[in-house]
């Protein structure tokens, strides 16, 4: 074969090789989508959360519906639950009548949220533990040679929900990161 059958065999091999890139890329933003992000920029920004965290809990908890219900009540984007409504209205001095499934006020409630888990527990893990099985018991985990060797860290989850619900989020996070985050670097907290 000569040179120039080489070099446009090559050619055509790097055009559909960059289309398939791009094209995968685009995949995986329809996937893993930034949906509601002028919100999360602002209350991740103003809480100190990572972006990727918040889309990453919006993808397991409500895949991005707005109005979602969970069977236990939690509702909205990132399934607050009545609670933790209540708890953010008076430490973030909201009006009482607030519309939990509004998108921002959602968002920001459960990015405030994090944080506090983030005071709390200072950990990946066990911040995304306590976002979905409460931080009482992931403080009750913590105390019990059952579940935490070293009473920092969980090495057994006792609620299967909560387990797969942390192996889920952490996947999104993986996900999240390798997808938008330059050079693979993440701001994770921990």
């Amino acid at each position: 074969m000569n040179n120039k059958k080489i070099l446009i065999i090559l050619s055509i091999s790097l055009i559909i090789l960059t289309g398939f890139l791009i094209e995968t890329k685009t995949i995986h933003k329809i996937l893993y989508p930034k949906k509601y992000s002028d919100y999360v920029e602002r209350y991740s920004k103003e809480f100190n959360i990572e972006e990727n965290l918040v889309y990453s809990i919006m993808k397991a908890e409500s895949k991005f519906k707005k109005d979602a219900i969970s069977n236990k009540g939690a509702k909205g984007l990132m399934q607050i639950s009545d609670i933790t409504r209540d708890w953010a209205i008076e430490e973030l001095n909201l009006e009482n009548n607030i519309d939990i499934f509004d998108p921002e006020t959602n968002i920001k409630i459960g990015c405030w949220y994090l944080n506090k888990l983030y005071k709390e527990f200072g950990n990946l893990d066990l911040v995304v533990a306590a976002y979905n099985g409460g931080s009482g018991n992931v403080n009750k985990w913590l105390g019990n040679n059952e579940y935490s060797k070293d009473g920092k860290m969980l090495h057994n989850i006792p609620f299967t929900e909560t387990s797969n619900y942390v192996d889920k989020v952490k996947k999104n996070y993986k996900n999240y990161n390798s997808i938008y985050c330059k050079e693979g670097k993440t701001n994770e907290k921990n």
